[in-house]
């Protein structure tokens, strides 16, 4: 039975997390290993699923696996979406794959002197992301120091031209590398990039033994991309082993041919390039001044087609409608490339996506490109725009084109949509002219990933913009063929492969009970500290829940659906001579301790939580909605009721 992509991917990642736990790499390696020889023996055969089983029992590893099921499955509350055991890792002997182990971490400076953790003890963590041709894997996390203890197996298929397996002819013509992302995360729960690196594992293809063993050196990111941050050793396996390798020398050709290939058409590009801004300068001096980016550095400072930062990416199940994406993407937080130094300048760095979704946060170009590549999936024409917002201040965004020729404006940060309406310069003075409903000034070009296209109209002003990219006089279009020798998928090897989407691991209801429950102990100890009693309303609590979710779907889809219901439920919770009072709020993070601390610093909430009277009952809710790459929407609902005295 075939599965989709994302659901192969997700089976690999259980299955891996399951033979981590066990430790039992070790053994299944050495019973395929012991099997294949037997069977290229002189009487060879196919080695079949029911073969590799039969070992496996005879070595008693499945007899271990049952057990060890048996003993952990303990959840009082089983998701019936996830898979709760397993009784064989449908290896296929008819496929190749690359064992990637990687042996420890050294020289991460930054943390010689970080202190040994106690046992128990909150420390910051290493994390290691790998993409491989549409499959994700993740390390588990380790305590951050010089000598991080990074030791993880990741088991990635090789995929052969129609299902056969990949020969050492075909593997060497395959560019795609092993993204390795590095993620640090500190005790507050705040993510940093700290290394993005793309290993090319053809080397292996030359080992007799069909292993090689290496030192990577991982690099910083922005304006520390020339900086070493710290050294990761990496062993690569074939299984099965090759046949007959290939020597050294053909696979370093391979290689210098990909980089001259790759080299020769960027130079070709920005040629083109640059004499389009000669050509596009020529039309109006003035727009030596307007935003037009062509070129935007990634997080490991190379210089990159705009247009190659976005691709069409389809979510597959995890995603439903295009606000649904809009919503996703608004969830990743906002943060600035980190600058060292003052000066107020804003660093440069577009992120790959996969630093971006492992980061769980980036800027707004980051968010704009991921939210127009998910928009083009659902088969919408979406382009990013860059220019600026009301105050001057350079900015991101996207736009879509109805085949009735509307534009719609799609705010990446918030969600929220703007329906745009160009003023008419021409106009009568007394004619009736559209307000302006988005925040953005100015438009300087748009671009998706087949077109890039420059605002030549005399004016950039967003509210003076007509956005018809057919007419050449009002937009200058860059060559569609010279875009895609740069930006189409495997035409050079400089581009980062798109990642799949990842399905939540979180559960959301489990994830709303401990948020609540350490929210009402913070209320507690809060009022205890005031010399005020707390008591909890659990029925006037539960009623909350219909508002939370009325909240989120009104931000999913922009419509407000429930209330009455709501209205209905608490003036019956309420009795007569009674005060209801409740304040919502939403975060990014499920953190209750830095949630309660903002919550107070309303003086709407700050009311409720201090409230003091005759008959005092009080009730909160959280509501965790869990989206893919375990972005999610926290809701706090605090509510209270008391006799109202006069």
């Amino acid at each position: 039975m075939s599965l989709p992509p994302e659901k192969a991917s997700e089976l690999r990642q259980i299955i891996h997390n399951h033979l981590l736990k066990m430790d039992i790499h070790g053994k299944i390696q050495e019973v395929l290993a012991e099997t294949l020889r037997d069977d290229q023996g002189p009487a060879h055969r196919t080695l079949s699923e029911t073969d590799f089983l039969c070992a496996l029992r005879r070595r008693g590893i499945v007899d271990d696996v049952m057990k060890d099921l048996h003993f952990t499955q303990v959840t009082p509350h089983p998701n019936p979406n996830q898979p709760t055991s397993f009784t064989h890792a449908n290896i296929d002997p008819s496929r190749r794959y690359l064992y990637l182990q990687v042996l420890g971490g050294k020289a991460f400076l930054e943390h010689l002197q970080e202190p040994e953790p106690l046992p128990g003890q909150v420390c910051s963590t290493f994390t290691l992301f790998l993409h491989f041709r549409n499959q994700r894997f993740r390390s588990k996390p380790v305590p951050c120091s010089c000598e991080p203890d990074l030791k993880e197996g990741f088991l990635l298929e090789i995929h052969g031209d129609g299902g056969k397996m990949a020969d050492a002819t075909t593997m060497l013509s395959m560019c795609d590398p092993v993204h390795l992302v590095l993620i640090r995360t500190d005790t507050f729960s705040e993510t940093a990039l700290v290394s993005s690196h793309f290993l090319d594992w053809r080397t292996v293809l030359a080992s007799p033994s069909g292993k090689t063993c290496f030192a990577v050196e991982l690099m910083g990111v922005g304006s520390e991309c020339k900086v070493p941050a710290g050294v990761l050793i990496v062993s690569l396996e074939l299984y099965p082993p090759l046949t007959e390798t290939l020597s050294t020398d053909i696979i370093s050709t391979q290689q210098s041919l990909n980089r001259q290939r790759t080299a020769e058409k960027e130079r070709l590009f920005l040629v083109y390039a640059k004499q389009w801004w000669r050509e596009f300068l020529e039309i109006r001096p003035s727009h030596q001044s307007k935003m037009v980016k062509i070129f935007a550095q990634d997080e490991n400072g190379v210089n990159r087609p705009v247009c190659s930062y976005v691709r069409v990416l389809r979510a597959g199940r995890l995603l439903e409608s295009p606000r649904q994406a809009a919503r996703f993407v608004s969830l990743l937080a906002h943060e600035k490339a980190p600058v060292v130094g003052g000066g107020g300048g804003k660093q440069e760095q577009w992120c790959s996506l996969l630093a971006f979704l492992c980061r769980g946060k980036g800027d707004c170009e980051d968010h704009a490109t991921l939210l127009c590549s998910l928009l083009l999936g659902f088969g919408l024409d979406a382009y990013v725009c860059v220019g600026t917002k009301t105050k001057g201040t350079p900015h991101t965004w996207v736009l879509t084109r109805g085949t009735d020729g509307s534009i719609t404006f799609w705010e990446s940060l918030t969600g929220h949509r703007y329906l745009h309406q160009a003023i008419d310069p021409d106009a009568p003075p007394l004619a009736l002219q559209p307000k302006p409903s988005s925040p953005y000034r100015t438009v300087g070009c748009v671009f998706n990933h087949h077109a890039f296209l420059a605002n030549c109209q005399p004016s950039d002003a967003v509210e003076l913009c007509v956005f018809d990219f057919q007419n050449q006089s009002r937009w200058k279009a860059m060559s569609e063929e010279a875009l895609k020798s740069v930006t189409a998928p495997g035409t050079i090897t400089s581009l980062p492969p798109l990642p799949p989407l990842c399905a939540p691991s979180l559960d959301p209801a489990a994830a709303s009970n401990q948020l609540e429950l350490e929210m009402r102990c913070l209320v507690s100890e809060h009022r205890k500290d005031l010399d005020l009693a707390t008591v909890w309303d659990d029925h006037l609590s539960y009623l909350l829940s219909s508002a939370l979710s009325a909240y989120e779907l009104e931000r999913c889809t922009g419509v407000s659906c429930g209330n009455e219901e709501f209205q209905d439920a608490v003036r019956r919770a309420v009795p007569d001579g009674h005060t209801f009072k409740g304040f919502p709020i939403h975060f990014l993070h499920r953190n209750a301790r830095r949630a309660f601390a903002t919550c107070l610093r309303s003086p709407f909430c700050e009311e409720i939580v201090h409230c003091r009277g005759d008959h005092v009952r009080l009730a909160v809710r959280a509501r965790v909605f869990a989206y893919p790459e375990n972005a999610c929407a926290v809701w706090l609902m605090f509510a209270c009721k008391y006799r109202s005295v006069l």
